[in-house]
């Protein structure tokens, strides 16, 4: 039920993909910007992201008792964007911690979700290597939060990036699926 899902859904992936791509660019393009500005792209990336991660976990099919993953998933992301964008002027050492354990949450359910697509989709890895990114982002955020603003600003920019690379290629790669099981469902009717 899992591919299901996500096929369902590519478009949500994709836009996910697209914003992280362009929150990186943001960041590439800025890279002096005060913390407090990096503060509030960041909310805003992380809120956007956990409502399209709700929002695919509510357009699950009936009877998917998996949903809640894709849910909390998505509540994870909107609860740190929330707590970002009210409260930018954390301290930036608290700020790089909740970015670190975001980014490891994240990375775990993209993981989980990524072994149970396995069984459908042969070869699927692109969301099980941007789990495995989100995870080790987080860890180096964590293991070096002292680094400077604009080093961290950088890190985050090619993780955004890349992230939302990878996320598009999954989008499009599981829509161009969903097109391949409509067409074969559309063929089994006419040969009925």
């Amino acid at each position: 039920m899992t591919y299901v899902v996500l096929a369902r859904n590519w478009w949500a992936l994709a836009i996910r993909g697209a914003l992280a791509i362009l929150f990186g660019v943001l960041a590439l393009i800025w890279p002096n910007i005060a913390l407090f500005v990096l503060a509030i792209l960041f909310g805003a990336y992380a809120f956007v992201d956990g409502v399209f991660a709700i929002v695919a976990a509510l357009n699950a099919p009936a009877g998917y008792s998996r949903w809640w993953v894709h849910f909390l998933e998505g509540l994870a992301g909107v609860v740190i964007g929330v707590v970002t964008i009210f409260w930018p002027n954390i301290t930036a050492l608290a700020l790089l911690y909740l970015i670190a354990a975001w980014a490891i949450v994240t990375g775990a359910f993209e993981i989980a979700a990524a072994i149970r697509l396995r069984r459908y989709i042969a070869g699927e890895w692109l969301l099980g290597l941007s789990g495995v990114l989100s995870i080790l982002f987080g860890v180096l955020i964590a293991l070096f939060p002292g680094a400077g603003a604009v080093g961290v600003v950088w890190i985050i920019a090619f993780y955004a990036i890349l992230f939302g690379v990878l996320l598009l290629a999954l989008a499009f790669r599981l829509r161009r699926w969903q097109q391949d099981l409509e067409q074969a469902a559309h063929g089994d009717l006419r040969t009925a």
